[in-house]
């Protein structure tokens, strides 16, 4: 048998480093797998396993942007999470916006079934921060900030999301969602994106009365969810590598072939999602930078869709006068005297800048941090060893298509591998669960041998 199990049936220690929503579902999918001699261990410097930043929020009205029916944690296992629900006695159906801390429930409540009993030999959780890991002969070394030592077989690199760094004064960080001091202030949203709507969102059910501005460059929001019929594509049928101007042609014109049958550009979007990590690996250097310059936000708001109730709330605080979206670009913003801000922007089409007058300026333009200046400790480390390098866009770790972690003399790693966000620089589309699942999933065959192994 090729894979993890190639010493006449000894034990292969797996360590995973990070013990979010990624980290999780690695886990999962290792310890269900038919090979039984295999042993995990999550290091992660969280109480909770499965939260991460997504799901550590326990606000009621933050929900998941995907329906129930579509976030089970295996894909061979599509109603696992409704079952779960079903189980906690959750009002919920298939087609309903879960809350993202139930969720992270869920994710937790995962690991269950090797936390206690006969099999809980094979799970060992470690809190604590892993700030460094090698690749010896024999298998991998992980060292905490403690000054412990874990020694492995092999390691996963499941990190997520750089950590959140706080914006510089007076901007407040998109993850703080303490209300502002008064009902009646004016709030300057930077960003139209998700983090966006879980902002106005929380401020209208806090009873927030004042005036909500949300500032991006091109003032898009995202699509409201509604019900769709994906479309089946076929590999042959997809312009792979062909230049983005052809893709993205090729997309439009499937929308409207969708809706002179009856159908939405929905069906489209929802039907070549499992096929964007491919076209992703299609295109040289140049043809992602521009795909990322001038055709990703308007992917990202058809893609990454809001839930109904969300965006009726949105749509109502709008009709209201409430809720102001402003086409423009950030500058700069000023604390005056008394506490208020003076915010700077230049108006979509004009050159000159215009002020904005605010008392809280929340920062929401979603994930900018550099992923090596800003990334985990153990991806520094890896980094400034020449034991890891960054994809030329410095999305985040560069990787083999089978997730191997690629050196600095661009070596893949016989032992190490990268998964969800942090290989974001080698599939682009890896941030939600159903294309993390998928990864981990093909990931897991892959080490318990019905695949190269390592």
């Amino acid at each position: 048998m090729k894979g993890l199990l190639t010493r006449g049936g000894a034990w292969h220690h797996c360590v995973i480093v990070g013990g979010g929503a990624s980290g999780v579902l690695m886990a999962a999918h290792l310890l269900r797998g038919p090979a039984k001699r295999i042993r995990v261990t999550i290091i992660e410097q969280s109480q909770m396993l499965g939260c991460g930043i997504a799901y550590s929020t326990r606000h009621p009205d933050h929900l998941l942007n995907t329906r129930a029916s579509q976030m089970s944690a295996f894909p061979d296992r599509p109603d696992h999470f409704e079952q779960w629900l079903t189980g906690k006695g959750k009002q919920a159906t298939a087609s309903c916006f879960v809350d993202r801390a139930t969720y992270g429930q869920y994710l937790s409540g995962l690991l269950e079934p090797w936390r206690s009993g006969p099999d809980a030999e094979r799970l060992h959780c470690v809190r604590g921060n892993c700030v460094s890991l090698s690749e010896t002969d024999a298998g991998v070394i992980a060292r905490l900030a403690d000054g412990s030592v874990i020694s492995g077989d092999s390691a996963v690199l499941a990190t997520g999301h750089a950590v959140p760094v706080d914006p510089d004064p007076p901007l407040r960080n998109a993850w703080d969602f303490s209300p502002p001091l008064t009902p009646d202030s004016t709030i300057l949203i930077i960003g139209t994106g998700l983090s966006m709507v879980d902002h106005v969102v929380t401020l209208l059910a806090s009873g927030h009365r004042g005036q909500i501005c949300c500032l991006s460059r091109r003032g898009l929001l995202p699509h409201v969810h509604a019900s769709t019929r994906p479309i089946p594509f076929s590999q042959e049928e997809i312009p792979f590598g062909a230049p983005v101007s052809v893709f993205l042609h090729w997309l439009r014109r499937q929308a409207r072939s969708a809706e002179a049958r009856g159908g939405t550009w929905r069906d489209v979007v929802d039907g070549i999602r499992p096929h964007i990590a491919t076209a992703w690996r299609s295109w040289d250097l140049a043809a992602r930078a521009r795909f990322l310059r001038h055709a990703a936000s308007w992917w990202e708001v058809h893609r990454h869709k809001m839930p109904p109730v969300s965006a009726a709330r949105l749509e109502k605080a709008k009709a209201d006068g409430q809720l102001v979206i402003i086409r423009g670009r950030f500058e700069r913003a000023t604390t005056l005297l008394g506490g208020r801000v003076s915010v700077n922007i230049t108006r979509h089409g004009r050159e000159d800048e215009t002020t904005l007058p605010a008392d809280h300026v929340i920062d929401c333009r979603g994930i900018r941090r550099d992923p090596e200046t800003h990334a985990a400790p153990v991806i520094r480390d890896l980094l400034a060893r020449g034991a890891a390098r960054l994809d030329p866009l410095r999305l985040g770790l560069d990787t083999t298509t089978d997730a191997k972690v690629i050196d600095a003399n661009g070596r893949a790693s016989r032992r190490i591998r990268a998964i969800g966000p942090a290989a974001r620089g080698t599939l682009w589309e890896i941030t939600a669960i159903p294309d993390i699942r998928e990864q981990v999933f093909r990931l897991s065959r892959d080490l318990i041998g019905t695949g190269s192994g390592w």
